[in-house]
């Protein structure tokens, strides 16, 4: 009797998978066989009355791990404040500006200092409609159903970026004081204007390709440029060309008044800094191969500027460039998935925070690579790296990034994470070269391979 139940248990078997092989759905014998696969304990009965009336990521805080990290760190970069991008996606343009400003304070040995985001975001936004003008004239021969057509017209603009946006944006147009042109709502809240220059942007996109008009299309573009600029300019405020400003002392007291333009400022006070030529974004991507460089077809800020380029490292190597750089007072430009094991009322991420597994019952053990290729993990946000807590050896223990998410947010307004989850959600820095070793620099030397602008790995940080 036993050995026709197995055999029928079998065909049953047989039969199921034959069902879906044919049909791809689920059948009624499937469903009958993973309801069997459900029990019904207490602990099933408690986890699922939770559930029912409360957040996932409460009920799975891991309440062994509630203490605060240890807020001690062997190195630290000296900074001052902390910003706010409130609602809007610059963490790319906060973050470059607050490794400068780190460096400015620090030299000057000022009382604090703050730049305009709102300076750089007004022409970072001219110069992407610029580039997705350009990007369509430059495609106009392809077909609308075209792969990179379909690209440009699906992102005609974002407020989001990267460091590339960040170093071509100051070496062309300068830095100036936040006093000087002030944030408003519009650049605190950008979503709405930014939904009205793409609804513009694609009409603007449409006429180029369906141009019957005899001029250039550079001057027609032009034209269109017009119409952006005055939106921009009713939006944002017009951006200075000249301005005063008055440096103090650690005290406040005046040190000097002069007048400047944008670029005079940078070049007073950074002017040994090239940041389009002294700087390499190093990345730790495990799903590529390492000791190569990689370049993103059309992702970038500027259409005469860079594209994003960046040398993917093992995580180690990366560690080190990072820690040779806070050892000398140098923050960076950092990015990472961030919403992965934050614990925002701490202030800390750490795969300790949550246990998702115990909560739901089932594991999740993808490692960097597989998350990657999945699509479950990727780059998601910028912040500024200051801080190293080294052992003995000289290995780290935890990092510290500065946030602009306001004063409130985190740890006094900064990021603490875990040497684990650095190594696991960390993906960009971007390091002087001076603290990059001479074999990694020839790496450089290298043709980039090229990557297309709709991998996902690469979207905007926000």
């Amino acid at each position: 009797m036993k050995k026709i139940v197995v055999c029928a248990l079998a065909l049953l078997g047989c039969s199921t998978l034959m069902a879906q092989q044919d049909k791809g759905g689920i059948t009624a014998e499937m469903m009958q066989e993973i309801r069997l696969g459900q029990t019904n304990s207490e602990a099933e009965k408690a986890a699922r009355n939770a559930l029912a009336l409360n957040p996932i990521a409460e009920l799975a805080t891991n309440a062994d791990n509630l203490a605060m990290i240890d807020t001690h760190f062997s190195h630290r970069v000296r900074t001052k404040g902390i910003t706010d991008q409130q609602q809007s996606g610059r963490c790319w343009l906060f973050t470059g500006l607050n490794v400068l400003r780190a460096k400015m304070i620090d030299d000057l040995d000022l009382p604090s200092l703050v730049f305009s985001h709102n300076y750089l975001f007004f022409y970072d936004q001219l110069e992407k409609c610029n580039l997705f003008l350009q990007g369509v004239i430059d495609t106009k021969h392809l077909p609308m159903e075209d792969r990179q057509v379909e690209w440009l017209f699906k992102n005609p603009l974002s407020d989001g970026g990267q460091f590339t946006g960040v170093s071509n944006l100051v070496m062309k147009y300068g830095v100036v004081p936040s006093e000087v042109m002030p944030e408003n709502y519009q650049t605190n809240n950008t979503t709405q204007v930014s939904n009205l220059l793409k609804l513009k942007l694609r009409e603007f996109g449409l006429i180029l390709r369906n141009q019957k008009d005899r001029r250039a299309p550079v001057a027609l573009k032009t034209e269109m440029l017009k119409e952006i600029y005055s939106m921009l300019v009713r939006a944002y405020g017009v951006p200075p060309t000249e301005f005063e400003w008055t440096r103090h002392d650690k005290d406040g007291n005046p040190v000097e008044t002069k007048r400047y333009t944008p670029q005079s400022f940078y070049a007073e006070y950074f002017g040994d800094i090239d940041l389009e030529n002294d700087f390499v974004m190093v990345m730790n991507d495990p799903s590529r191969e390492y000791y190569k460089v990689y370049e993103i077809e059309y992702d970038r800020h500027v259409y005469d500027g860079d594209n994003w380029l960046y040398l993917n490292l093992p995580i180690d190597e990366v560690k080190a460039l990072a820690i040779a750089s806070i050892k000398d007072n140098t923050a960076m430009y950092f990015s990472c998935d961030v919403g992965k094991y934050l614990l925002s009322k701490k202030g800390t991420l750490d795969i300790q925070n949550f246990d998702y597994e115990s909560l739901m019952g089932v594991e999740f053990p993808m490692n960097k690579e597989e998350r990657v290729r999945t699509f479950a993990s990727g780059s998601s946000h910028a912040m500024t790296l200051i801080a190293v807590d080294l052992d003995e050896e000289g290995n780290a223990k935890k990092w510290m990034v500065e946030n602009s998410w306001g004063p409130s947010s985190g740890w006094k307004g900064n990021l603490i994470m875990t040497d684990e989850w650095f190594e696991e959600y960390m993906f960009r820095v971007v390091v002087d070269k001076k603290y990059i070793p001479a074999e990694t620099l020839k790496l450089l030397e290298q043709k980039p391979i090229m990557l297309p602008s709709w991998d996902p790995m690469f979207a905007y940080e926000e």
